[in-house]
């Protein structure tokens, strides 16, 4: 009759001593939030519970895809072959990505955006919690522009003399 009870026994110990599949955790900040365009943007965070290469970045924000765009070209959807990634360091699961806003493709304008950080280009189009994280970026409107004072007059002219002389000079000594 203890027979009965050894296969359920075993079977108990296999289960509460296999290890536990850790749930899927992703996190990403920005530095600065609150940068102008143009800046370089700091994004960096940490995955946990699997082992990848790589996650995808895409933003959302004013005038952009509501699906989302990649960061450096705003103009495609996220998804259609374009993604921004950011290689993971497998060791401690940290990844970094430096953004410069200076250097995209369409046009990033002043407002409220969010970086979203997945591990999986597939993940974006069904986010579980644990799988995908955001954070919010205020952009500011670009430094503004140092007006150019015009050339003083006077420099061409001086060129053009100058030219003039030096022609004038170089025909005498023939």
């Amino acid at each position: 009759m203890h027979r009965e009870y050894l296969p359920v026994l075993a079977a108990a110990v296999l289960l509460f001593t296999a290890p536990v599949a850790a749930a899927i955790g992703m996190t990403i900040n920005a530095t600065p939030q609150s940068p102008r365009i143009g800046d370089e943007v700091l994004l960096s965070g940490t995955v946990t519970g699997i082992n990848t290469i790589a996650v995808y970045l895409y933003v959302t924000g004013p005038g952009l895809d509501p699906r989302g765009v990649a960061l450096d070209n705003l103009n495609i959807p996220a998804g259609q072959g374009l993604f921004t990634t950011a290689p993971v360091n497998m060791e401690n699961g940290t990844w970094t990505y430096v953004w410069d806003t200076g250097v995209i493709l369409g046009t990033l304008r002043p407002g409220d955006y969010t970086v979203h950080v997945v591990a999986s280009p597939v993940v974006r189009m069904r986010t579980a919690e644990g799988e995908s994280a955001g954070v919010g970026i205020s952009f500011l409107p670009p430094p503004p522009t140092e007006a150019r004072t015009p050339l003083d007059p006077a420099v061409p002219l001086n060129a053009a003399g100058i030219a003039a002389i030096l022609l004038a000079g170089h025909r005498v000594r023939r």
